[in-house]
Formats: C-alpha cells, structure tokens, sequence
C-alpha cells in the first residue's frame, strides 16, 4: 500500500485500551491539527459479515480480513482503528468486534454493549453491517444488536446526532426499495420497543439518529459488482461532514487534539459500568487539553527567539519600540494559544486564557523593571543637568520655585515614559518610582544646602568687608539654608559655579552603578528612547 493507514490494536478482546498505541496514532497522523475537519467512522455487525473487508475496501485499510478456508471463525478481537487512505476530510475508521461469536460465548453480551456504546459515543458514522435476509426475520442476528445499540443511544440522549449507515450484504433480488421499507419498519419497532425515560417517551428516532441504507451485493460471488457498489459508497464519504453529507447533521463536535484523551475516557467509564455523562467528559478533556495547549505555548514563549533578543538587549540599554515589541510578543503568544484551542468549550477556553496572559505577563515582566531601571536613569540625569542650570541661574524670587518645579518635571517625565512602555495594569512601577523621588529629594536637599552654605558666606564676606571700611562691624561668614539680607548676584553667581561643581560630582557618584549614563550636558533632552540609536536623556520613551 502507498501510504501507511496507522492501523492499530485500539482495545484489546480483554478490554484493555492501548494508550501507547492511541498516542502515537495521533502523533503520527497530525490528528491533533486536524481541529473539527476530521469524522470517526465505525463498523459494527455480526462475526464473519465481512466488516473488516468492507472498510478495507471502502477505506483503502489493512484490517485482519476471514480467510474463508479457515472457515467462518472470528477474526477481529477487540476494537481497532486506522487512518482511511485518499479520504477528505480525515476520517479514522474504527472496526469493532463481530457480535455473536462462539468464541465469545453468553460473554459475549457484554463487550457487545460495551463496544456498542463506545462507537455510539466516539463516531460520527457507525455502519451497521447485516445480512441482507435476515431483514423481517423476528429472531435474526441483527435484532439484539440493534437492541444493543438503541440502549447504549439511551444512555446518550440529547450527546450527539449519529448517523447510522445500514449496510444489507449479499443483496438478494428483491427491490432495494421494500428491502429499505421493511428494514426501516424493524428500526421503528424496536426503537418503539425500548424503555424510555418520561422526558422521551414518544420521541422520534429521527431526533437522535440520521438513518442512511444501502445495499451491496456479494463479495464471494460478484466480486466486480461488489467493487462497483463499493466505490460509488466510498464517494459518500467524501467530504461526509459538509452539509448534505453523510455526517452533515452531527453536532458538538470535539476538537481532533483532544479525540485520544477522549477516547480513553469513554471506554475507561464504560468498563467500570458507570453512566457515561458525555456533556461532563468534554467539559474534562477540554479543560485538560486548554490547560496542556497553554502550558505547551508558555514554553515556546520561553524560547522564543524575538522575546529572548529583547531581553537581552534591554538588560543593556533602552531598548527601541519596547511597547511595540513586547506587545508584539504577547499577542504572538496568545494567538498560537487561540489556534490551537479554539474548537474547545468557549468558557473553558477563554479561562485557560486568562492564566495564560497572567503567567506569560509574568515570564515579560523582567525585561519592563530593566526598561524602568534605564528610564529612573534618564529622570534623575534630567532632574541633576536641569538643577546645574537653575543655580547658575539662581534670582531672588524664582529659585525655590525654579527647583520644585524640576522635581515635578522629572517625576513627571519618569510617570509618563513607564506608563508608555507598559502593556498591563498590573505592571506596577511603584517601587522604582519612590526609589527615584528618593534620590531626587535627597540630590535637591544636597544642591540647596551647597548653593545656601556658598552664597551666605560670600555675603557675609562682602558685608564684612564693608563694615571694617567704615570701621564698623566684625563677625565670621554665615552659613544658613535661607538667604540673608538683601539679593547679591555677585554671590549668587559664584554659589551657582560651586554648586554646580557638586551637582557633577553627585551625578558621577550616584550613577557610577547605572547602566548606560554618559554625562553630557549638551545632550538633546528631547530625544527618543524607542526609536534607533536614542540618547538617554529622552523625553518619549514611545514611537
């Protein structure tokens, strides 16, 4: 065969699932990329009807097939499953042990309800395979199969709609048309014959099954017909979940991602004989396959090359459009989340989103306390050029004025470039702000205290001197942290240049320890950090 159909033993004639096998099925076919363009098809009937040979044929399968020297003695054990070949969409086909097998014996009533209730819960399409004269036969080996499957249906109400694909073998002469009659009038009468609960007494089984028959003549006997029929049903699979196809009708459908958790579950509940709540199962693998979808994404989101070039580049210098990229980078991130996740319960979904936000934010928000260590840099190298100017430029009434205001520019400045390269509200800045005011407050402090201890004792000086001219006063130079006696610019001037002088000296030693300063007075203070090559001592730290 061309392509490998992954076929495999799903359950074994023990009842055991093969989840090793089931794994590596969905590895090895991509099922997990599938989302909801996929259809489980699955095969049930009496031993020896020749259910395997009909999917191998239909499906392009390599499933054990009778070996008619052999004698009619039962093939398939278990449950097994295969990739159909050259079928869109992707269809997995499930061929279920034959029922009413000797081997099997009166055991055999309970894996055929087992398995009967695992294909009603798992596929999309189940066929059911029968013998062509056995139809209006009271006690004919597909009743107690039917019956079997209407049960398993009752303990699946309102779950899924299945369409179920009767297929009469060995077609003998008579009109497909009352073969299809009187099959249908079987289906009603035993539907009608089983007990139902009040909400359903009276429900149509329409309401909960799409019933589709064909007919096939013998394999045996006209294997060309038998060909003929077969390809022309294979056709009916093509895109068998479009509209008007055979599993058109069906309804909340489960992403392909989570059909092998799915699966273990289902049989898992049926073996321990416990109902099987459907609506609750999904509501489990969604949360788990969410939970495991985001998990996976945090960790690319740990290795991923654009957040792994920024955080390093920040831990150096201001790094350009933060905002745009870490943004970019979030956004990333919760899209492959949404990709992948958005065939599951909306609720369950977006709430697993949310966690993933929270700790994605959480494994970004390093690189944004380096961006505020720079931009608390860039404020107090503001706040210290523009205290140089104000006393050197120190006047009686606007000095004191003069310094708060720059107090005020500086945190304001700092306020508005960590709000720009922020992306969440729980990005607090408050700690790096009150260790700014800080060092701002105690550089203010140092600066007056200079400019006050130089400007009072060159005035007291100049007053001095003035009195032992006139043969008047005598005293030593004062030194306050208020202006005495009248303006002099003469002293105020030269408490400017010595103040400055410190200022200088306060900024090497306070940002000795800083990344990125190199101190220059001429720099253009209106200059963009989030743009290529930016200086320091920017304004806007955003585009």
């Amino acid at each position: 065969m061309a392509q490998d159909c992954c076929s495999f033993h799903l359950i074994s004639g023990d009842g055991v699932l093969n989840r090793e096998g089931l794994e590596n099925f969905s590895r090895t076919t991509n099922l997990s990329q599938r989302g909801v363009s996929y259809a489980v098809v699955a095969i049930m009937g009496p031993q020896s009807g020749g259910k395997s040979t009909l999917l191998n044929k239909l499906f392009q399968t390599d499933f054990r097939m009778m070996d008619a020297d052999d004698g009619r003695t039962q093939t398939t054990q278990g449950i097994w499953i295969a990739k159909a070949i050259g079928i869109k969409p992707f269809t997995i086909c499930i061929d279920v042990e034959g029922s009413d097998s000797r081997e099997r014996g009166q055991d055999g009533a309970t894996f055929e309800k087992q398995s009967a209730l695992f294909a009603l819960a798992i596929a999309d399409i189940v066929m059911i395979n029968m013998w062509c004269h056995d139809i209006g036969r009271e006690h004919a080996a597909n009743r107690p199969l039917l019956k079997a499957v209407f049960e398993a249906m009752l303990r699946l109400f309102g779950a899924r709609k299945t369409t179920l694909l009767f297929v009469l073998r060995d077609q003998t002469k008579t009109p497909f048309e009352r073969l299809e009659h009187s099959l249908r009038g079987d289906i009603e009468k035993i539907w009608a014959e089983i007990p139902k609960p009040d909400a359903y007494k009276g429900t149509p089984l329409g309401d909960f099954f799409k019933v589709e028959i064909t007919a096939l003549p013998s394999y045996e006997i006209e294997e060309d017909k038998f060909k003929v029929k077969v390809d022309r049903l294979r056709q009916r699979f093509l895109h068998s979940i479009s509209p008007g196809g055979l599993a058109g009708d069906r309804k909340d459908v489960q992403p392909a991602s989570g059909f092998a958790l799915r699966a273990e579950q289902i049989w898992k509940t049926i073996k321990e004989n416990k109902d099987l709540d459907l609506p609750a199962m999904e509501v489990m693998v969604a949360t788990f396959r969410c939970v495991q979808i985001a998990t996976e994404t945090l960790s690319r989101l740990n290795s991923d090359k654009a957040w792994l070039a920024l955080r390093k580049g920040v831990q150096a210098r201001l790094a350009p459009k933060f905002r745009k990229r870490i943004r970019s980078i979030l956004e990333n991130t919760l899209s492959q989340y949404d990709k992948e996740a958005i065939h599951f319960k909306e609720s369950i979904r977006d709430d697993k989103r949310k966690e993933l936000e929270k700790e994605a934010l959480q494994v970004l928000y390093p690189a944004y306390v380096a961006m505020l260590r720079h931009l608390r840099s860039r404020a107090l190298k503001f706040f210290m050029t523009r205290m140089i100017k104000k006393v050197k430029r120190a006047t009686e009434d606007g000095f004191e004025a003069s310094i708060e205001s720059t107090v005020q520019h500086a945190m304001g400045k700092f306020e508005k470039e960590s709000g720009d390269v922020s992306i969440s509200k729980e990005w607090d800045a408050s700690a790096t702000r009150e260790n700014l005011l800080s060092e701002i407050e105690k550089t203010k402090y140092e600066t007056k205290t200079k400019f006050y201890e130089v400007y009072n004792t060159m005035k007291a000086r100049a007053v001095r001197g003035l009195a032992l001219g006139i043969g008047g006063i005598t005293g030593a130079g004062v030194a306050t942290a208020a202006i005495i006696g009248d303006w002099d610019p003469v002293a105020a001037m030269k408490a400017g240049e010595e103040t400055a002088t410190l200022v200088r000296k306060i900024i090497k030693r306070r940002m000795l320890n800083l990344d990125n300063f190199n101190y220059n007075t001429s720099t253009d203070s209106n200059a963009s950090p989030d743009c290529e090559n930016a200086s320091d001592t920017a304004d806007d730290p955003e585009e």
